[in-house]
């Protein structure tokens, strides 16, 4: 009995694994005294020999016990030897190759240990090579635009227009089985970069400068293999409404031969960032923005297309919902356009996201090499994923 303590006390000191050490020395001394009292139960004149739940309870001690020393051993070697980047690209590694063999009980393993899957939640290549045919859509609506007999109804796709500026048209059409609508924006400006309206809507930062409503922004994990982005955003609703946040995963693309820009965003499911009582958390959230320079990315003079969903989980009738989306997009707009001229200005400074995609991908594909050995999907020529 002695030994199968020392054994268990001995275990239970990993630094590493304080709470698997206790619960396994809980139930070690359990199956013992289930074998003992089942050896003094078979009486004084039965042979006294070990009952079979303590000889078990004995191996697993010895061999569980080795089997958790050598792995804190080995995770103590590794944290000395390699970064947290590189240690966080090589757990990737192993993961995605246990989940592909094993997928049913890599998510059981993954929501029992707090993981995020990026493999079945980050926003796949082919859903941004599709972003591309949204390009086609952009046409259609500016010939729709175009036409007088059409512009103040329905086009045949069920889009209805709401506002109607200078720079830009807004249409709303109902989500089919649901009460919420689907918006989408045609707009151009001629004053700006297409590369300083994208990296205004992906500087972090900034945008809790010039976004009043903004409560908290933070990026909270990455990919290191595509470079996706899971965000917390907190955000001001109208009184007297709370508060909302959104966790959601982002993705931008810029494809040099087809001359676009891509911006994907759709909420999801994040263990480092659980709901709180101080907002309403939203979980039906989608962004899609294609943006094509009428030059190039640094000469003024772009289009874009911007397709949004959400479900803000409010209990006004949905008109009224319909109403507070079509009056604040717009003014989001507005607010947009106004901080990339001051980016444009050189008022502020703000990161290139143009150039982060060109260093992202060469530090992915030196990385990748050494790690495993094989080349990274890149999405073809002419594109830069992140």
């Amino acid at each position: 009995h002695t030994q199968i303590y020392k054994k268990i006390c001995f275990f239970c000191y990993c630094p590493s694994t304080p709470w698997i050490g206790r619960g396994l020395g809980l139930l070690l001394s359990w199956l013992q005294r289930a074998g003992v009292g089942a050896a003094e139960a078979a009486g004084p004149a039965a042979p006294r020999r070990k009952g079979l739940l303590s000889i078990f309870a004995d191996h697993c001690s010895f061999v569980t016990g080795q089997r958790l020393r050598r792995a804190c051993q080995i995770g103590e070697l590794y944290s000395n030897l390699y970064s947290e980047r590189t240690r966080r690209t090589l757990v990737g590694n192993i993961w995605r190759r246990f989940q592909s063999k094993h997928a049913p009980n890599g998510k059981l393993l993954a929501a029992l240990a707090g993981v995020f899957m990026w493999e079945s939640e980050k926003i796949q290549d082919e859903e941004m090579a599709r972003c591309g045919i949204e390009l086609q859509a952009l046409e259609a609506a500016k010939r729709l635009s175009s036409s007088p007999g059409l512009t103040l109804g329905k086009d045949e796709t069920g889009w209805e227009i709401v506002v109607e500026k200078k720079d830009f048209k807004v249409w709303k059409r109902p989500i089919p089985n649901s009460h919420l609508y689907e918006y989408r924006v045609l707009g151009s400006y001629g004053d700006v970069t297409p590369r300083q309206f994208f990296n205004v809507q992906l500087d972090t930062e900034y945008r809790k400068k010039w976004d009043a409503l903004v409560i908290k922004l933070e990026v909270v994990d990455r990919d290191v293999n595509t470079g996706s982005e899971i965000v917390h955003w907190a955000t001001h609703f109208p009184y007297p409404m709370y508060s909302r946040d959104y966790v959601y995963v982002r993705r931008y693309d810029v494809d040099v031969n087809n001359n676009l820009m891509t911006l994907i965003s759709r909420a999801v499911l994040h263990p480092r960032v659980p709901e709180s009582q101080d907002f309403v958390r939203v979980h039906s959230y989608q962004s899609k923005m294609v943006i094509r320079p009428h030059t190039s990315f640094d000469e003024n003079g772009f289009d874009y297309l911007l397709i949004y969903s959400d479900d803000p989980q409010t209990v006004f009738p949905r008109y009224c919902v319909s109403w507070m989306v079509s009056s604040g997009l717009p003014d989001f707009l507005d607010k947009l356009h106004a901080a990339a001229l001051r980016a444009k200005n050189l008022e502020v400074g703000i990161q290139d996201y143009v150039e982060v995609l060109k260093s992202n991908k060469t530090n992915r594909q030196s990385s990748q090499e050494r790690l495993t050995g094989e080349n990274p999907h890149t999405g073809g020529s002419g594109q830069i994923y992140a």
